[in-house]
């Protein structure tokens, strides 16, 4: 993720423009990676569906896959702050942030 810039807090990454939730930096190594590659394969089977069944199956694992990695539901952080994924950081509270970086 190196190649994205990331906010402050460490919570999100931009792409594109759009703010993307990071991983729970404190799930243990072990099963940040066994999730890592189940996310990895539910990926490759989105790719490679042939029925819509096999389509919604796949695309269910990669949820549930994002959601064992905090990338999606509830938030890891226990401060109470909102989640702003998927928003345009100029929209959010990183508006300030993101507008240094830009210059």
């Amino acid at each position: 993720m190196s190649d994205f810039p990331v906010t402050p807090d460490g919570r999100y990454f931009v792409a594109k423009g759009v703010l993307w939730r990071r991983t729970d930096p404190n799930l243990p190594e072990e099963t940040r990676k066994a999730q890592v590659g189940a996310l990895m394969r539910a990926r490759r089977a989105v790719r490679d569906a042939q029925t819509s069944d096999e389509t919604a199956a796949a695309r269910a694992a990669v949820q549930k896959a994002k959601v064992a990695l905090g990338e999606r539901g509830p938030v890891w952080w226990r401060d109470g702050a909102p989640d702003y994924s998927r928003r345009a950081p100029k929209n959010t509270p990183y508006a300030a942030w993101w507008a240094d970086l830009e210059d």
